[in-house]
């Protein structure tokens, strides 16, 4: 088969995407462009992808921009501008294609492997589509933005030192039970002063998010996600499944390790600040110094694991750049006042490239970040040859089995001397470390998926209920610890996940694609290594090209989160715990 590629000159190298009167033109060439056979069709598919790639790496850029420097009154402008003015016309403008897409799938016989997923998810985007919605989706994209920039401001006074809540998480590590009390109080208590804030605008956006679903012909918000989002090849019957299947194996194994925390520990009973010390009293793991540390060492595991991997990882630079995406960076790494929270990768769909946005403070976290976040790099990198940008991204379920296996492939390489662990001992409690919470992290998946299926079957909902549901869940799913006294800190414990604002819905995704990582990570237990990085590599090299359950089998692996595949992979985490030295 002849692959077309990009039209030369059809979207300029220079354009300034950020400006409407910029791209209209070419939109409008697409949608009255003549297509009278199959191979103008397949012309027309890649010109479009690469004006639409233009369009999201213009977002990106101001995006990462404003995440890196939320104080920054500028960049925050330049985004607000974008929301404001472009992307709202950029909705119908695609929608037209969209529809005109479809036609001509269907009058020129566009079909086959090939074109099976692209056509599918753009049938559905032509069925969810409605006018009305653009302006309620802008108007969610800036209430999210505010949510990213009140938890960007939040700072706490340590010691008579101004540190990030991301610096502050180094304290909750401390042998001393007194320090990490502090520490921990001292997050919530600032968490705390924005709580109402917070919840309020959770309030608009459920609102809206209802509103656009009702318009777009569902009951509810949960049905317009599932649509807008492929869920294809699963249900939310089957999210509830996973739920119970998570609380009958996950939730005993999880607090399992609560109680021999709490013997190892001497303490009766645990409290929230006793969750990430060493149970032993060992100093907390001191992985790297700083963004270039972090760096220098990961290429390190990497090479060990696969040439291939630590080769795509040296183009993303050495962890020094500190002005988010100025100059052709590619990562922005350490933490700092003014900073978004979280982690991501962005990829820049024009230029092809990725970047990677962290809070690095110096702790195991960051490393399993730095990891994750990597692989969505590869990810990105392994199909960026790809003709058409709808196959350079894959599906969600899919994106983080990239990620997350490579924080299971990779851990077995964190130690040696030019390693984030040179001590075998500190090597050892790393692999622990990354093993428990491999398993014991599905359970706050359940309960934030739970949560918004809740939040969002009953958008009505009071903030007594919304309370309610919460505590409902954490009784459930959570660990076995006391909140004597915290009530109020208990309650809002679930403003800090960032996805529940800005990604809502995608969070079962971690669930299924950690099932599938640590499936292609028994692989290499049993199969070897060079084995389990091949078919990685390769499933990662399809995109989105295939179906969601085939992208699984490529990587040789099920997609399947009953409770007999949970059972088997929890037996195996055990097991391999059992065989490492305390």
């Amino acid at each position: 088969m002849t692959i077309a590629t990009a039209t030369i000159g059809f979207v300029p190298e220079d354009i300034d995407a950020t400006r409407w009167e910029n791209v209209q033109p070419l939109f409008d060439t697409l949608a009255s462009r003549p297509v009278a056979t199959l191979g103008e069709l397949q012309q027309w598919l890649v010109d479009r992808g690469e004006l639409e790639a233009a369009c999201s790496e213009a977002q990106a850029n101001l995006y990462i921009a404003m995440t890196c420097d939320t104080a920054n009154a500028d960049k925050k402008a330049a985004y607000t501008n974008f929301l404001d003015k472009v992307a709202p016309r950029l909705k119908p403008a695609r929608f037209r294609l969209d529809q005109r897409q479809v036609e001509l799938a269907g009058a020129l016989g566009l079909g086959g492997d090939r074109y099976e997923v692209l056509h599918r998810d753009v049938k559905a985007d032509v069925e969810l589509f409605r006018e009305e919605n653009v302006p309620i989706q802008t108007e969610i994209d800036k209430i999210e933005q505010g949510y990213t920039e009140t938890v960007g401001a939040m700072t706490v006074d340590f010691d008579g030192q101004e540190k990030t809540l991301p610096q502050m998480a180094v304290y909750l590590q401390e042998t001393d039970r007194g320090v990490r009390e502090r520490a921990w109080r001292g997050i919530a208590a600032r968490r705390l002063q924005d709580a109402d804030k917070i919840n309020g605008i959770y309030d608009e956006l459920i609102a809206l998010r209802h509103r656009m679903s009702i318009n777009a012909g569902h009951k509810d918000f949960v049905g317009y996600s599932f649509h807008a989002m492929h869920r294809f090849d699963y249900t939310p019957a089957d999210c509830m499944a996973f739920h119970d299947a998570v609380a009958k194996v996950v939730v005993p194994f999880k607090r399992k390790l609560d109680a021999q925390r709490r013997e190892k520990m001497g303490v009766s009973p645990l409290r929230p600040w006793d969750l990430g010390v060493d149970p032993l009293g060992r100093k907390p793991l001191k992985p790297f110094t700083n963004g270039v540390d972090l760096v220098r060492k990961s290429k390190a595991a990497f090479d060990a694991i696969d040439p291939r991997l630590a080769d795509m990882f040296a183009t993303l630079g050495d962890g020094s750049n500190a002005n988010g995406p100025a100059n052709g960076a590619l990562m922005d790494l350490d933490t700092r006042k003014g900073k978004g929270p979280g982690g991501y990768q962005y990829m820049r769909d024009r230029v092809r490239e990725p970047f990677i946005f962290m809070n690095a403070a110096g702790l195991h976290r960051d490393v399993e970040t730095m990891v994750h976040e990597a692989g969505h790099a590869f990810h990105s990198m392994m199909c960026k040859d790809e003709p058409l940008l709808h196959y350079r991204h894959s599906p969600i379920e899919f994106a983080e089995v990239a990620s997350m296996s490579m924080e299971l492939l990779s851990m077995a390489h964190w130690g040696g001397p030019d390693g984030f662990y040179p001590d075998p001992a500190d090597h050892a409690r790393a692999i622990r470390e990354q093993l428990e919470g491999s398993i014991s992290m599905l359970s706050w998946i359940a309960t934030i998926d739970a949560f918004q299926h809740h939040i969002y079957g009953q958008p009505d909902h009071t903030h007594e209920q919304r309370t309610a549901w919460w505590l409902e869940l954490d009784e459930r799913f959570g660990s076995d610890v006391s909140w004597d006294g915290l009530d109020r800190e208990r309650a809002t414990q679930w403003q800090r996940q960032l996805h529940l604002f800005s990604h809502p819905f995608y969070y079962i995704e971690y669930g299924i694609a950690q099932l599938g990582a640590l499936q292609l990570w028994m692989r290499a237990l049993d199969e070897g290594e060079a084995t389990a990085i091949d078919a990685y590599l390769h499933a990662l090299s399809l995109g989105g090209s295939r179906p969601l359950p085939q992208l699984f089998e490529a990587a040789g692996v099920k997609l399947d989160f009953s409770v007999d595949t949970i059972s088997r992979l929890t037996r195996r985490v055990e097991a391999e715990l059992a065989k490492l030295p305390e």
